[in-house]
C-alpha cells in the first residue's frame, strides 16, 4: 500500500460532464491505499481463503425476473465484443452482450481462463463483492473525496492523473482505448491486438506512487451516485452501511433493485469519441449488482 498524505484539493471539473460539478474544495485525511487495483492473483487468495462465490457467480431468483423464460436465467456478466465497424454510439447493446458463466475466473465468458492474467486487475466484481474483500483483507472501500484526491496525485486541478496533456511527448500514459470506439483499436504499450485489461503497474505511476488511477478498470467507491456532487461535508469516515457517514442512498430509479454507487477512473474501454472519463474528476453511477470485463477495485486503510 501507498501512504497518501491528505490535504486540500478542490474536486469536480467545469469542462467535461454535467455530473463533474459543482466544484468543491475538500479536506480529506491521511489514509493508505493499495498501490494497484486488486489483483485476479489477489482475490483468488480471497476465494480460496472464505469460499466466496460473486455474484456473477450466483443462481439467479426467477422472482426477481417477472416473465423472464427460465432457461435464460443462469449466472453470467457482461462481456465487451468489439463491432466489425463504425456504429451509432447510442446503445451499448451493440458492443456489450450477457455471456453465460462470464465472471472473474472465466473473463471472457465459459471457457476462457486467468492463464497469462494472473497479474491483471480481477473484473467482473459488483460492489458486494469488493465490500467482502476489503472486510476480509481487514480493509475498506475508499470514498469518492479519497479516490479523487489520491488520482490527483498532487496535481492541483489539471485535467489527467499526470498533468494537462493526454498523451505527453506522444507517450501512452494509461491502459485506455485509441482509436475509434467500438471498433477501431490501435493497441499500445501492454496491449494486445484486442482491447482489454493489462497487468497492474504497466503505466507509469502518479505523484504518490499509484499506479492504473486511470483506465485499465473502473473503480468501486463508497459514495451512492448522483447526478452532481453531494452538498453535505467530506469526510473520510464510512458509516457501517458503506456510504460517508450520514449520506443515504437516493430513491431508486423505475425498475432498479440495487442502488448505485460511484465508480471513477475509466477503464481500457474509454476512448476520446465516446467516453473522455478517464480523469480525476470523471465519475460514473454503476448499480451495485453490476459485473461487468472492465469493473474492479482497490482498497483503503485508515493512516
Amino acid at each position: 500500500m501507498v501512504c497518501v498524505p491528505g490535504g486540500e484539493f478542490v474536486m469536480g471539473s467545469l469542462d467535461f460532464f454535467p455530473e463533474e460539478q459543482p466544484l468543491r474544495t475538500v479536506s480529506v485525511e491521511p489514509f493508505w491505499m493499495d498501490a494497484h487495483p486488486v489483483t485476479n492473483t489477489a482475490f483468488r487468495r480471497f476465494v480460496r481463503a472464505t469460499d466466496y462465490v460473486t455474484m456473477a457467480e450466483r443462481e439467479l431468483n426467477p422472482a426477481d425476473f417477472p416473465g423472464a423464460d427460465p432457461a435464460d436465467l443462469v449466472p453470467g456478466a457482461l462481456v465487451f465484443t468489439p463491432t466489425s465497424g463504425p456504429v451509432p454510439l447510442d446503445d451499448w447493446r451493440r458492443w456489450w452482450s450477457w455471456s453465460a458463466g462470464a465472471c472473474w475466473r472465466h473473463p471472457g465468458g465459459a471457457g476462457t481462463n486467468l492463464d497469462g492474467r494472473e497479474h491483471h486487475p480481477v473484473i467482473h466484481i459488483a460492489y458486494a463483492d469488493a465490500a467482502a474483500y476489503a472486510e476480509w483483507a481487514g480493509k475498506t472501500l475508499p470514498s469518492e473525496e479519497q479516490w479523487e484526491f489520491a488520482a490527483r496525485g498532487g496535481l492541483a486541478e489539471t485535467t489527467y492523473a499526470w498533468g494537462a496533456e493526454f498523451e505527453p511527448r506522444g507517450r501512452r500514459m494509461a491502459n485506455t482505448w485509441v482509436g475509434r470506439f467500438p471498433w477501431e483499436f490501435l493497441p499500445g504499450r501492454g496491449q494486445t491486438a484486442q482491447p482489454g485489461t493489462t497487468k497492474v503497474a504497466g503505466y507509469p505511476p502518479n505523484g504518490y506512487g499509484l499506479f492504473d488511477m486511470t483506465g485499465n478498470v473502473w473503480e468501486w467507491t463508497t459514495d451512492y451516485f448522483r447526478p452532481g456532487h453531494r452538498e453535505a461535508p467530506a469526510t473520510s469516515c464510512c458509516s457501517p452501511t458503506g456510504g460517508p457517514a450520514g449520506f443515504e442512498p437516493p430513491p431508486l430509479e423505475p425498475g432498479e433493485r440495487f442502488a448505485r454507487r460511484v465508480v471513477k477512473g475509466g477503464s481500457y474501454l474509454c476512448a476520446p469519441n465516446y467516453c473522455l472519463r478517464y480523469r480525476p474528476a470523471a465519475r460514473q453511477g454503476q448499480t451495485e449488482d453490476t459485473a461487468t470485463a472492465h469493473l474492479g477495485f482497490r482498497c483503503i486503510t485508515p493512516n
